[in-house]
Order: structure tokens, then C-alpha cells, then sequence
């Protein structure tokens, strides 16, 4: 063995090593908790000129739960109560921790009065609705126990399953693992028009993951290895509730699918082989339905699955498993035996089920599957207003935070890229800046202009000279462009690509477009095991970008001036300083 492959050898063993010493400091802790301060706004009060279709009290308040056989666990829940509106509007989850289904329709005037009965400060963000900034649950609206925030708003989404949880500053991930989280539909004529499985046929499937102590009490991150990485449990529920069930009978159901996890990811197959057939994803269905053999779904991301049991004898099981698949965690933490992953009996990855439809009831009809679904504006490139400078997301991770754009998250902080003019569609570019992808000049320029306000890139542990890294990888293609021939980083290169992580990137405001996904030669193996599972035919909010690749998008920013957050979905790296805002104006 030469000196100097030895010598690098040591490097990594010790600066993994180190590492993790150093992220298991109390001190260090105590520094993340304490990143950057948030403004303290006057709740909003609900308007006299506002005439609500739609109004209900919605509360979050500290509850217990059966979930486990024993003791009740400690959660924290929404609950709400109906004051105008359709009777359906409000649907509770039966014995479940999950807060109400709330059921909207297009063009109906909405107020929600925000009851904070907790302990600890919190807001309400509307994941995937298109509304105002002030109405989008920005940290910034805040409200401190006891107090009332008013939200008004008109549903401006087509058809599709959203998702409501809490975003007060460096809380969310806990608050969201420790019950608060709900769905909220929106309905509209053209998904009635289809007449697809409804009532006891469309199925919410929730998907957590948990970890509990003996007493039955929720265990969260206790240290930065549980953040570093994001935080995992060993138990699967779904829809609150372990070891779920579903019966069914021999006909199509719709199964509406989210991925409640503060951080794991899924690789979704049933256990028999059966294809997965997709009609519908974040921003709502298709244009036609997708055959697929498994679909990936990261934290944030919805499916809507049609999945039909016609021909399956009575007494028959199905089983949805998340498959193995590799490549989402450091190679610094597998090339260390998992030893962040502190010994988990259900490792990321690894193959597992999730729940089982048992036949109990044969009939003899069934919907048909439309073989038209709806038609989606799509944007061509031609109508950005960026078609030859993609506005920058460049991720990196470090020890000592998680970064978009070589910067921590720090309210007021809006740099050049993040300013954008209202009603324009812009195209963005969304990639790993620690000298593993290749990216256009745009981006290199704004990674130096970082580098220089914060001493160096930060992609590794706060190394690199002017952000420029050590470009492990060289040029990547995107779709049908040119090869890109710069590669710029932000940090030490290949001791970036180390730490390098999937992270799912979510984007407050309108649902986007993917144009084109791209990896590295390096990642192609792992990459190979999920590769299939992306589906790139719908609108998004939140997208999957594995370690290597580069996804660009389009996103339109219409109709609201304001701040609105882009940030990882994976909600620890969230909480560690993995969020922007992009300012509309």
C-alpha cells in the first residue's frame, strides 16, 4: 500500500470518526438549536370583507392514543370542528393520531381559525395549495400558545391530495413526528367526471415510521447522528396504527398514498409482482394512467394508486412492501459498517412490509381504469423566463448544517437567485454542489459569490477555496442538452460526495414540472435500483434528487407576491438550516 493511499485511508477513518465525535457534543447540539432567529408577527384576524364558503376551527393540542398494545402514547394531534360548510368537509381517521381528512372544492372560499392549545409555539403550512404568502404558514406567522391564527384563502388547485402540517422554525420535524399532521383533498368537476372508486373505495394510506420505548412513549432524536442523517424509526404504521389492514373486495379501489416520515424513504411494490398502477401524484392525476413495477416515495410526496383486486379469490392477501434499494444514505455512514444508523432493525433500504389487503368479499363489477385521465398545461422551456440560466439549488451537507446554495437558512437573507418576478415561469436546476454534479455557469457563479460572503465553501466540513470543489465527476447531460463542461462545488469534492445524501427538495407555492433527471457514471449502480420508481408525467411539489443527480424543473410563480420557503422534505435536515426562501415581487 503506497503512503499515500494510506495516508488518504486514515483521513477518511479519522474525519469519519471525528465526525461523529463531534456531532455527539452536547455544545454542538446546543449550537444547532440555537441557529438563527425568526420575526414575531401579530396573528392574522379573520376579515369582514372575506365571505368564507367554507369555515372551521382547527386545534392542536397534546392528546394520548392507543397505537400499541399496553400503555397509551403521547401525542400531539389536530382536531377541527366544522362551523359552515359542507357536512363531508370534516372526515376523522377513526382511532388514529393523524389529524381530520379535510375535503375542499375547487373555487370554494376557505377560513380556518388556527388554535394553538400546545405548550411550544407552531403554525400551520398547506403543503401543495397554491395561496398567498401570508396564508402559505411561513415560520414568520408563528403563534405562541393560546393565541389564534386566521387563515383565509380561495382553493385555486385542481383535483389532488395535499398535506397540512406544522412549520414554526426548527420545530417542525418534531411536531410532525409526534402526531401533527393531517391530508386535505381538493375535489373539482373534471376528477367527478371520471366517476373513480369513492367512499369506502378510496383508502388514505399514511405511511410513518416510529420508534417507541417500553412504556410505549414516542423516542425522537435524541443526538446529531439522528439529524445528521434524519431520524428513523423501527416501526411502520400507517394511518397511525401498526401492523394496518385492509379489507377489500374483488374489485378497484383508490388508494391515496403519502409519505408521512420525517426522513425515511420508500421503494413501494406489492409482495406478488404486480405492477403498481399510478394515476395521480403530488399536484394531482395524470394525464394517463402509469404502469410501474415499484414507485420511490420520499417524505412529502404523494401517490394516488389504482389498485384492483378483480379476480382474487376470497380469503386472498396482498401485501405492499418497500423494496431494497441503496444509494440514499453517506457512503461515509455505509463505509462505517451503519454505524450512524446505531444498529435499527429496520435499516434504510432494507425490504419490509408496509401493509396487507385481504379479499373478504367476491363481486362481480368493477370501475374501469380510464385510459384518459385529465390534461395538464405543461410550460415549454420556451416560456421561462430563465431558459439559458436556471436558478440554483445546489445541496451540501456538513457537520455542522445542511445547506442550499452554500448558505444556512437565516430569515432575511435573500440572495440575488432567490429573487423573482410574480407571474413568471422559471427553470431551476437542483443539484448536489460539493463537486459531484456538473451545473451551468449560473450556478457556479452564485456558489463563489457564496463562498465569498461565508469563508470557502461548506459542502464536507467548511473546506474549500472560493466554493470550488474538487469536481470528482466532470460534465452530465441533461436530457437532450449539451454536456455541461464545468464543475463547480462547494466544498472538499470527494470528501463531499462522501456525505453526499438524497434529499427531497419541496417547493412551497405552485406544483412544477420535471424536465429532465441526470447522475454521475459514480452513482449509476445505486442509481440503477431506483431508477425506475420516478414518475416524471405529473405535476410536483416535492422531488427525490439522489446523491450524483442533477433534476431540473419548472416552476411557475404566479398570481402572489411574498416569501415563499424551498427547503428539504426530509424534516431534520429542514430543521438544521436546509431551507430558503425565494422572494416574489
Amino acid at each position: 500500500m503506497s503512503n499515500k493511499n494510506y495516508s488518504r485511508r486514515r483521513f477518511l477513518a479519522q474525519s469519519s470518526l471525528g465526525l461523529i465525535a463531534f456531532a455527539g457534543l452536547p455544545g454542538f447540539i446546543q449550537a444547532m438549536e440555537g441557529m438563527h432567529g425568526m420575526p414575531k408577527l401579530t396573528p392574522n384576524k379573520a376579515s369582514a370583507s372575506f365571505k368564507a364558503d367554507v369555515e372551521c376551527d382547527l386545534f392542536c393540542r397534546s392528546g394520548s392514543v392507543s397505537i400499541l398494545p399496553g400503555q397509551q402514547t403521547q401525542v400531539q394531534q389536530y382536531s377541527a370542528l366544522l362551523k359552515k360548510g359542507p357536512k363531508d368537509t370534516i372526515i376523522d381517521i377513526a382511532g388514529s393520531y393523524l389529524g381530520p381528512i379535510i375535503n375542499l372544492q375547487k373555487g370554494q372560499k376557505v377560513r380556518i381559525n388556527l388554535h394553538n392549545k400546545l405548550t411550544e409555539p407552531t403554525v400551520t403550512h398547506w403543503h401543495g395549495l397554491h395561496v398567498p404568502a401570508n396564508m402559505d404558514g411561513h415560520p414568520q406567522y408563528t403563534i405562541d400558545p393560546g393565541e389564534i391564527l386566521v387563515y383565509e384563502f380561495e382553493v385555486l388547485n385542481r383535483a389532488g391530495m395535499n398535506i397540512y402540517h406544522p412549520h414554526p422554525h426548527e420545530l417542525t420535524a418534531k411536531q410532525v413526528y409526534h402526531g401533527l399532521a393531517g391530508a386535505l383533498f381538493v375535489h373539482d368537476e373534471e376528477e367527478a367526471k371520471l366517476e373513480l372508486p369513492s367512499g369506502e373505495y378510496e383508502i388514505p394510506i399514511v405511511i410513518q415510521d416510529r420508534r417507541f420505548d417500553a412504556q410505549n412513549q414516542l423516542v425522537y432524536a435524541h443526538n446529531m447522528h439522528d439529524r445528521m442523517i434524519g431520524y428513523y424509526g423501527d416501526r411502520i404504521l400507517v394511518n397511525g396504527r401498526p401492523d394496518f389492514k385492509i379489507d377489500v373486495a374483488s374489485r378497484a379501489y383508490r388508494l391515496r398514498v403519502l409519505n408521512g416520515s420525517t426522513a425515511r424513504i420508500y421503494k413501494l411494490a406489492w409482495d406478488d409482482g404486480t405492477p403498481l398502477t399510478i394515476i395521480g401524484v403530488d399536484g394531482g392525476l395524470l394525464e394517463k394512467p402509469e404502469i410501474k413495477p415499484y414507485v420511490m416515495l420520499a417524505p412529502g410526496e404523494r401517490l394516488d394508486v389504482w389498485a384492483d383486486f378483480s379476480g382474487r379469490n376470497e380469503g386472498s392477501q396482498l401485501v405492499m412492501r418497500s423494496q431494497a434499494f441503496s444509494g440514499v444514505l453517506p457512503k461515509m455512514a455505509e463505509r462505517m459498517g451503519g454505524m450512524m444508523m446505531h444498529g435499527h432493525s429496520l435499516p434504510v433500504g432494507s425490504d419490509y412490509p408496509i401493509f396487507t389487503a385481504r379479499v373478504t368479499k367476491k363481486v362481480s363489477d368493477s370501475p374501469k381504469l380510464p385510459t384518459q385521465l385529465t390534461k395538464i398545461n405543461w410550460h415549454p422551456l420556451s416560456s421561462t423566463a430563465n431558459p439559458d440560466k436556471p436558478i440554483p439549488i445546489g445541496i451540501s451537507e456538513g457537520p455542522m448544517a445542511m445547506l442550499l446554495n452554500g448558505r444556512p437558512y437565516a430569515f432575511n437573507d435573500i440572495q440575488d437567485v432567490e429573487r423573482i418576478k410574480v407571474n413568471t415561469i422559471q427553470l431551476m436546476e437542483i443539484f448536489h454542489a460539493h463537486g459531484g454534479s456538473g451545473h451551468g455557469k449560473q450556478s457556479a457563479s452564485t456558489e463563489e459569490h457564496n463562498a465569498e460572503q461565508h469563508g470557502g465553501g461548506m459542502g464536507m466540513m467548511g473546506m474549500g477555496h472560493k466554493g470550488r470543489g474538487m469536481g470528482m465527476m466532470g460534465g452530465m447531460s441533461h436530457g437532450n442538452e449539451e454536456p455541461k463542461t464545468e464543475s463547480h462545488g462547494m466544498g472538499m469534492g470527494g470528501m463531499g460526495m462522501m456525505m453526499a445524501m438524497a434529499h427531497p427538495i419541496h417547493l412551497h407555492g405552485q406544483q412544477f414540472q420535471i424536465v429532465s433527471r441526470s447522475v454521475g457514471t459514480e452513482q449509476e449502480a445505486d442509481y440503477a435500483t431506483v431508477r425506475d420508481g420516478f414518475i416524471e408525467t405529473g405535476l410536483k411539489d416535492t422531488v427525490l434528487v439522489m446523491p450524483g443527480e442533477t433534476v431540473r424543473i419548472i416552476k411557475p410563480f404566479q398570481d402572489f407576491k411574498g416569501l415563499f420557503m424551498y427547503h428539504c422534505h426530509n424534516l431534520e435536515h429542514e430543521d438544521m438550516g436546509m431551507m430558503r426562501d425565494f422572494l416574489i415581487e
